[in-house]
């Protein structure tokens, strides 16, 4: 009973805190490290890749949901525009694995 407590206590903390995105602008999308902290109308983050010179550019951050249209790639929830999934999802995803083991 006190996993769910601490599992509520961790969901409401991540969504009190606002929304996390990467942020950059790189060729290489493996090295973009940088966050930022959405803030007002921004609900989403983003991915934009464009080509220039023959070099791909690629684009993260932080955008609102009207602005989400092709060929930005937008999505919901803590630094879902990285390239390596991270962040409460993935600890969830590991919780509730380790629990199904036990149970099964």
């Amino acid at each position: 009973m006190k996993l769910y407590g601490v599992l509520v206590l961790f969901l409401t903390f991540s969504v009190a805190l606002g929304l996390r995105c990467y942020r950059c602008i790189k060729s290489d999308p493996k090295f973009c490290t940088g966050t930022t902290d959405c803030s007002g109308i921004f609900n989403r983050c983003f991915s934009l890749k464009v080509e220039v010179l023959n070099t791909a550019l690629v684009t993260k951050g932080c955008q609102y949901s009207g602005a989400c249209v092709d060929p930005t790639s937008c999505c919901e929830g803590n630094l879902c525009n990285g390239a390596v999934p991270t962040g409460p999802g993935v600890i969830l995803l590991l919780l509730s694995s380790a629990l199904m083991m036990l149970f099964i």
